[in-house]
């Protein structure tokens, strides 16, 4: 099994350096764009549940508290898996790394089609959790395999949006199916994509220039290289990081309360049907891939490189969309619309800066993986917790009136809008440093 994902080399092809050049650009083209097609699959394979909360709850198959315990263990996991699979895929032929995790994702989300016990669902959307982590790391190694260090920057921007590209695919494809055919086929539409995305990894994306025959792209890599210990142990004391993991902890808190329960918030609180609250979700994740893919580009150009004053600004952005969001008047279509826009705006930023590239920023680049690792664990320990108290909350402050149920949304308005404020004050503690 462990010798299926080791790295792999080829014989060199018998071509004279323009025939390696031309295949070198035709190769690393591939590389890319199923790296950012294969991941934005893996999201339509995470996100499945969320979609189809309120036909589950509305089912009587599960309740909000059961489907909180349900999410967080994908994420608790995938906090786990994104320290052990990051180092696993510097060792490993990334292609059948990332693979088999799409692959055995996508069977999982076929399973959940036919299920109907909870803690059976739990477990499965546990190890749905880890598979999903095979995935961001497999991308990035490819990336530093495939493109030198003047591209690299612009690559990786652009593939960064291959979880907004997955979230909309997912609330508009995966919603209109479960919308026609049930909450079941939206866990099986979901399982036929992640499959279709499998197969092109599988044909597409490959290990390293060297799997091909071909030179490797940063010959230097390959030399032996001294230990980072102490780099790591620096990147551990640094409070710095540390204020960061806090500042996108709190900040993952917003983003998966609205990716996790928004469509159930606007069905229930705004009166939406199943396909247009979704339609609505969708709209944030579009404009995400407009704040992801323009975050460096503004911080570079507009503010010379350096990332505090983007990061409060589109903090604030957060918190606007956020509160347009929960406490906007019900029944207006065009606020709503409007708080997804900035939301999406906002959140698209601020996953890429508070999410890694601020932390890498000021640690030592021998160790970025451990300043990842940090800000990892604890923005995805935090959506896990946040799916929890989510759930319970909803369901707790829920009540029946003359046969009708009636939800009160104030706790959670409060839980939500209190997290992008934190988000926002631990990120302006290192204004400094960034």
């Amino acid at each position: 099994m462990l010798h299926f994902f080791k790295k792999s080399e080829a014989k060199p092809p018998h071509l004279n350096e323009n025939d390696q050049k031309i295949l070198y650009k035709k190769l690393k083209w591939q590389v890319f764009i199923s790296a950012t097609l294969g991941y934005s699959l893996y999201y339509v394979c995470r996100l499945s549940l969320n979609v189809v909360k309120k036909p589950i709850v509305d089912s009587g198959f599960l309740t909000e508290t059961q489907l909180g315990v349900i999410g967080s263990a994908l994420f608790f996991t995938y906090a786990v898996g994104k320290l052990v699979n990051g180092f696993l895929a510097d060792h490993s032929n990334i292609r059948r790394f990332m693979g088999v995790g799409l692959l055995v994702g996508a069977l999982i989300n076929l399973i959940m089609g036919f299920a109907n016990v909870f803690w059976f669902f739990a477990i499965c959307w546990g190890v749905n959790g880890w598979v999903q982590s095979m995935g961001s790391p497999s991308s990035v190694v490819s990336l530093s395999r495939w493109y030198n260090d003047t591209e690299r920057g612009s690559f990786y921007g652009f593939w960064s949006t291959s979880h907004n590209i997955g979230e909309a695919l997912t609330y508009i494809l995966t919603a209109i199916v479960a919308s026609y055919f049930g909450w079941q086929w939206g866990f099986r539409a979901a399982a036929l994509i992640g499959i279709v995305g499998a197969i092109i990894i599988f044909i597409f994306f490959h290990d390293s220039p060297e799997s091909k025959g071909l030179p490797p792209v940063n010959p230097n890599a390959t030399v032996k290289k001294t230990s980072i210990w102490n780099e790591q142990k620096a990147v551990f004391k640094n409070p710095y990081i540390w204020l960061l993991a806090l500042s996108s902890a709190f900040m993952y808190i917003s983003r998966y309360a609205v990716s996790s329960w928004g469509p159930y918030y606007f069905e229930t609180a705004k009166g939406y049907s199943l396909t247009q609250a979704n339609s609505l979700i969708a709209i944030s994740a579009v404009c995400a891939i407009l704040g992801t893919a323009s975050s460096g580009f503004i911080s570079d150009k507009l503010f010379n490189g350096h990332r505090n004053m983007p990061t409060f600004l589109y903090g604030l952005m957060n918190v606007i969309g956020l509160s347009m969001f929960l406490l906007g008047p019900k029944g207006v279509w065009w606020i709503d619309v409007l708080s997804m826009v900035v939301f999406g705006l906002a959140i698209g930023a601020l996953v890429c800066y508070l999410g890694g590239l601020m932390a890498v920023d000021i640690a030592s680049k021998k160790a970025s993986g451990a300043a990842l690792g940090i800000v990892g664990v604890m923005s995805y320990a935090a959506a896990g917790v946040q799916d929890i108290a989510s759930g319970y909350l909803i369901e707790g402050n829920k009540s029946v009136v003359n046969g009708a149920v009636v939800y009160d949304f104030s706790t959670i308005t409060i839980f939500w809008i209190g997290a992008a404020v934190l988000s926002v004050v631990f990120a302006l503690l290192t204004w400094k440093k960034t």
